[in-house]
């Protein structure tokens, strides 16, 4: 199908002229525009759409990304989105607006003219993950399993220290295999982000919680977000899911005190010259790293002469305002030989799994009222109405508090882990045994009566 321009000059005002415009997206709607002041396209049509789409020299359309935003933002305004055809599936999980996807403009065309109307979109696959790794494959490190289990139950942030080999990073592999799946509210949150950053395959969105681990050489702006314009970075990628660090002091400084923010907030805004995003970002961190720079320092045979200073040296580049927002500690001492050669014991992804599912659905229907939706986000009067220990239980971590010199963060985020401790124990109160096993991952080393 061709289409006559008129042999005049066209101009073409883009409005608010003070806000950055970039990208091929704007392609599709100009040319709409363009064709409605010639009269080819009816003008009540075009006033109720949202277009986007790159428009190449031969009429095709070629994707973009940011479809699935577009089409909530469409849904938002009571307009139709129109897209080109490879964006279609993932726009049309939005099944509050109607979305057209079109091949060619001519096809736009023959749409908006009456004479070959085009069907809506239809939605993509749910892609699900399959083979997962198993946490019965991990012979020993018990309390390391049994942390693991807790900050998945309740969306805690969690570091785990050892030595190298000792299944660290074997332990966070398994996460995926034991978080309950996203509700549909949280897929929809995080396809928008991984849409903006192309992360979607062939349109379809997964149930499956993000996983992401990024190197230790990633910089602030791949990890906190940035770059040519105001991409979403790691936090964000990994909304509504884990973001696991290893090698945790290897990072740089300034890249690990960026974290601290949006730890707390569970969102980030990125701040450039012309250009002002915020992104959520509600992720469980799960660090992992060596004792020192050798890896070797509990182990005076292997360890290098600087001990014990090299280690204090080592776990320094961590500050104590960051150290602090870790909800979890624990240690992964070397496994023995005679552990790896016995017969797997442990609990099955499948079997933990069913137990973290069970501590989220009394999660859910303790806040279905409320923004929270993890004990990780108990705060101000939740805390205090769900995370309040028995008498005995307040004793306890009163005593640790003044002894070991908690601070208020602290001291809240024993309550929220022991809140989920309870919640895993299927007990509807908060006691001592509860609250004694949450400081025990927050201060090591305890004398307590």
């Amino acid at each position: 199908m061709s289409i006559a321009l008129p042999s005049k000059r066209i101009t073409i005002n883009l409005s608010p002229a003070d806000l950055p415009k970039e990208g091929s997206h704007f392609d599709l709607p100009i040319a709409l525009a363009v064709l409605a002041a010639l009269g080819i396209l009816p003008d009540d049509a075009v006033e109720g759409t949202v277009a986007l789409g790159e428009l190449s020299l031969d009429g095709t359309l070629v994707p973009v990304l940011g479809a699935l935003p577009a089409a909530m933002a469409a849904a938002e305004q009571d307009r139709a989105l129109l897209c080109p055809y490879g964006s279609g599936a993932e726009a049309a999980w939005v099944d509050a607006t109607k979305v057209i996807a079109a091949r060619t403009l001519g096809a736009v065309v023959q749409h908006f003219t009456g004479q070959a109307p085009l069907e809506p979109a239809a939605a993509g696959q749910i892609a699900s993950s399959t083979g997962l790794p198993d946490m019965a494959d991990v012979k020993g490190q018990e309390r390391a399993k049994r942390a693991l289990e807790i900050a998945a139950a309740g969306r805690h942030h969690l570091l785990m220290v050892g030595t190298p080999g000792s299944g660290k990073s074997m332990l966070a592999a398994r996460l995926p295999g034991i978080l309950p799946p996203l509700s549909a509210i949280e897929a929809l949150e995080t396809s928008m982000i991984h849409s903006l950053a192309g992360l979607l395959d062939a349109g379809g969105i997964s149930m499956d919680r993000p996983f992401r681990e990024p190197h230790h050489t990633a910089s602030t702006a791949a990890i906190i977000g940035g770059g040519r314009g105001a991409k979403p970075g790691e936090v964000s990628l990994a909304h509504n899911g884990v973001l696991f660090m290893d090698e945790f002091p290897e990072f740089p400084r300034t890249v690990l005190e960026t974290l601290r923010q949006p730890i707390e907030t569970g969102e980030v805004m990125i701040a450039r010259a012309n250009n002002h995003v915020k992104y959520p970002c509600r992720f469980m961190l799960v660090a992992a790293a060596n004792p020192c720079k050798c890896g070797y320092l509990s182990d005076p045979a292997r360890a290098c002469g600087r001990a014990p200073a090299c280690g204090d040296d080592y776990m320094g580049r961590i500050s104590g305002p960051l150290m602090d927002r870790f909800d979890l500690r624990v240690d992964a001492p070397p496994v023995s030989f005679s552990d790896l050669d016995m017969p797997t014991t442990g609990d099955s992804s499948a079997t933990v799994a069913a137990r973290v599912a069970a501590a989220r659905a009394v999660q859910t229907a303790r806040f279905a009222d409320t923004p929270q939706r993890c004990n990780a986000d108990l705060s101000g009067a939740a805390l205090k109405e769900w995370a309040s220990p028995d008498p005995e239980g307040h004793a306890l971590l009163t005593k640790v508090a003044e002894r070991f010199g908690l601070s208020a963060r602290g001291y809240h985020r024993v309550l929220r882990v022991a809140r989920t401790i309870a919640d895993l124990d299927g007990s509807e109160s908060l006691r001592k045994p509860h609250v004694a096993e949450a400081v025990s991952y927050r201060v090591a080393q305890l004398a307590l009566a």
